[in-house]
């Protein structure tokens, strides 16, 4: 049986194996790198179905990963970001590059899990 694959985009490797786990211990293929241009060539070999990015990466930040997302995959790909600001234009750029969810750091595993579950219940109602 193919699990889905979640592609976990996080620069501090302690959240980034913290995901890892959780995501993996819930069914999925969890595949994690640490920056946004690992994840961008990630994108290509992996097709996940969905994508967990922190908004403040190097190389490539999660708004940026999140439009690259929306221009190779459109909207069958599940985009959530997350990060430790609140700011509210971080929000609103991260929702209008597509983003399907915004999480803030700290994220209990079951609310991310949750918020993962449901977004990939819609773009399967969608596909």
């Amino acid at each position: 049986m193919n699990h889905p694959v979640v592609l976990i985009a996080e620069d501090d490797p302690d959240i980034r194996e913290l995901l890892h786990f959780v995501v993996s211990s819930a069914g999925y293929e969890a595949v994690s790198v640490g920056d946004g241009q690992a994840a961008a060539q990630m994108l290509a070999i992996k097709h996940p179905a969905a994508v967990i990015a922190d908004v403040r990466m190097p190389a490539m930040n999660g708004i940026d990963l999140c439009r690259l997302v929306r221009r190779t995959s459109g909207p069958r790909t599940g985009v959530l970001m997350f990060t430790a600001d609140v700011l509210q234009h971080d929000v609103e750029a991260g929702m209008q590059a597509g983003a399907d969810r915004y999480l803030t750091k700290p994220v209990s595993p079951r609310r991310l899990l949750t918020e993962l579950r449901e977004v990939l219940a819609s773009k399967k109602s969608h596909a």
